[in-house]
């Protein structure tokens, strides 16, 4: 425990130091927020209607989230067990971690991968391992499988991999997968799957399909490509055995009616959502492109965002974004992950893009060949 004089009462060292999750910066009304990979579509008319109709507020929400588990369920192949409900994928995540490891265990993703990961491992008092992405910001599945040792007891693996961007193809998990413990659980974050367009990447359905993988739990979110950020609805499918340690650690009540709810209007007009996820796929493939073309030296983009790999330079590169009106999500000392957001935005992200890639060093990791 601390005693430091700014806490008035003792606080774990650990997350004492730990700074808190820092939300993308919000934006102005005249400018484009473009920081948290948020989807710029509103969501449909059925679905805003479905969620304006669930008016008991007086009443709590089915803890379960049971019609809505029932429905994916379905899509899965998988009995409403095999499903859990959460507010939004990373809560899904903070359940996993905390049900697997504790003091002394061992916790391991990519880095840089999603920011969440570290404080997962250190808020249930086990240990993060890092293992550094290889050439092209992409999973090193190899140095992971060998890190594993007799105290790993959770990996996560995401695709595509958030911020950077590049996928896992389905061969790189079987091999990896294969080398894995069978008792060593295996959460393959696909919070961005439905933005992917490459044929040869993971696809959790396949890896759950038959039960051939029963340390694989997958996550997915109606965050993203379904435009409900704001209502916070993730789920997790896998063993029922899992997700049930999982729903022990879950706070209870969290997934609220309307989440539900909005999640389950959305299921009914997934071809129509899809087809705005194809505008953006496209949107971000050109501007990914463009960016390419300006000069600069980026990865492939997979989920609905693109990384410059801005290095030391980054805050620097980020201020110029900012007073240009574009408010995106820097990492310092390692780049800039920018959302895909109105079309409005694409040529003032590209004109920033080219006028600050010039003042990079020579060499500079994040430069081109333009």
């Amino acid at each position: 425990m601390t005693d430091a004089p700014d806490f008035p009462v003792r606080v774990r060292p650990e997350v004492a130091a730990l700074p808190p999750y820092k939300q993308g910066k919000q934006a102005g009304a005249e400018a484009f927020k473009l920081s948290s990979n948020e989807n710029p579509f509103d969501p449909l008319p059925g679905v805003l209607a479905r969620v304006q109709a669930a008016t008991a507020l007086n009443r709590y929400p089915d803890a379960t989230a049971a019609r809505l588990r029932e429905r994916l369920g379905e899509r899965y192949g998988v009995g409403a067990d095999g499903v859990h409900i959460g507010a939004g994928s990373v809560s899904i995540l903070a359940q996993l971690v905390q049900a697997t490891a504790g003091p002394g265990d061992e916790v391991m993703y990519a880095w840089r991968s999603f920011e969440a990961y570290p404080w997962l491992a250190v808020v249930a008092g086990a240990n993060a391992v890092q293992v550094p992405l290889r050439e092209g910001a992409r999973h090193d599945l190899d140095a992971m499988a060998a890190a594993v040792t007799d105290r790993t007891r959770a990996i996560i693996v995401c695709s595509p991999n958030n911020p950077t961007g590049p996928i896992v193809t389905q061969a790189e998990f079987d091999a990896f997968i294969a080398r894995v413990p069978a008792d060593i659980l295996v959460i393959l974050d696909e919070a961005y799957a439905e933005f992917v367009t490459d044929p040869d990447a993971v696809s959790g359905a396949a890896v759950l399909a038959g039960g051939a993988h029963p340390n694989v739990v997958v996550l997915r979110t109606f965050s993203k490509a379904y435009g409900l950020a704001g209502l916070r609805v993730g789920y997790a499918v896998g063993h029922s055995r899992i997700l049930d340690a999982a729903r022990s650690t879950a706070i209870p009540l969290s997934v609220t009616a309307f989440g539900e709810e909005a999640a389950l209007a959305s299921l009914e007009v997934e071809d129509e959502l899809l087809e705005r996820v194809g505008v953006i796929a496209e949107r971000r493939d050109r501007l990914a492109a463009a960016l390419r073309d300006a000069g600069w030296s980026i990865p492939v983009a997979q989920g609905n965002f693109v990384w410059l790999p801005a290095g030391d330079e980054t805050l620097a590169v980020a201020t110029a974004f900012e007073e240009a009106g574009l408010i995106v999500r820097p990492f310092a000392g390692d780049g800039i992950r920018i959302s895909v957001g109105e079309e409005e935005s694409v040529d003032k992200v590209l004109r920033i893009a080219a006028s600050v890639v010039k003042d990079l060093p020579e060499g500079h990791a994040g430069r081109g060949l333009a």
